[in-house]
């Protein structure tokens, strides 16, 4: 009797990869902040470009989180907006800080608290999906 291998969930899967690759790209800015710019900033904007990187990684690590619960629970919609969110945290929170530490206008900082909420709004959901307490189906191998 053969025993078929449990496949890891498409959601599982994209969380995991997404969330890897961007820890590495997270640790490559960290070097190059720590590094490359420290000569290069003032104080502030290396605070400031610290600041993205932290949650830079922190959400990288989320979205780790949230492919492991992914696979483990039925993966509904509060846990793949959970994985969106903190997508968009870190494109709209981190990016606008690493833009405007490039020289990008000021103005670009408006949009930081928009990630800022992106982050808040999936913690919450990945809170109300582990809340809910649904099983992963063992269906077909999915």
């Amino acid at each position: 009797m053969q025993v078929e291998e449990p496949r890891i969930a498409p959601l599982a899967r994209n969380c995991i990869a997404a969330g890897a690759v961007l820890m590495v790209v997270a640790v490559m800015l960290g070097a190059f902040g720590a590094h490359a710019l420290q000569s290069q900033l003032t104080a502030k904007q290396l605070a400031s470009f610290q600041t993205g990187v932290h949650y830079h990684m922190l959400h990288s690590l989320g979205l780790l989180l949230v492919g492991i619960v992914a696979q483990v629970t039925a993966a509904g919609a509060r846990l793949r907006w959970s994985a969106r969110l903190m997508l968009a945290g870190i494109a709209f929170f981190s990016g606008s800080i690493y833009l405007m530490t490039a020289g990008a206008p000021r103005w670009l900082g408006m949009v930081a608290p928009i990630g800022g909420v992106s982050f808040m709004v999936a913690w919450a959901l990945f809170a109300w999906h582990a809340w809910s307490g649904r099983p992963r189906q063992a269906s077909g191998g999915t």
